[in-house]
């Protein structure tokens, strides 16, 4: 199991840029693939980014896709994303998962480690 906290949320007003930060204990991060989530207020959570465990691979929803990136440091235990252009409907609680399927999944039923979120908020 991987234990995972984020952090870096806050209010932004819409253009600006965010970048989370998801730090991950245990052993097993460097070598999973992980992933960003969210849920809006109201609404079901979705994929956001998917990052394999050596950076190679990457995968958007396209809704943010040229917005967002997610990166990872395994020296840091650290996956990351990088919110640019932020929007109004960007707006919610943002939590990192880790695959249990050794590659990216869009599923969040297929993760089996979460963090407890951090809240995203944009204002006009």
């Amino acid at each position: 199991q991987v234990q995972l906290v984020e952090s870096g949320g806050g209010l932004v007003q819409v253009g600006d840029s965010l970048r989370l930060s998801c730090a991950a204990s245990g052993r097993t991060f460097s070598s999973s693939a992980m992933g960003w989530f969210r849920q809006a207020p109201g609404k079901e959570r979705e994929f956001v980014a998917g990052i394999s465990w050596n950076s190679v691979n990457t995968y958007y929803t396209d809704s943010v896709k040229g917005r967002f990136i997610i990166s990872r440091d395994n020296a840091k235990n650290t996956v990351y994303l990088q919110m640019n252009s932020v929007k109004l409907e960007d707006t919610a609680v943002y939590s990192c998962a880790r695959s249990r399927l050794g590659i990216i999944t869009t599923t969040a039923k297929l993760c089996d480690s979460w963090g407890q979120g951090t809240q995203v908020t944009v204002s006009s």
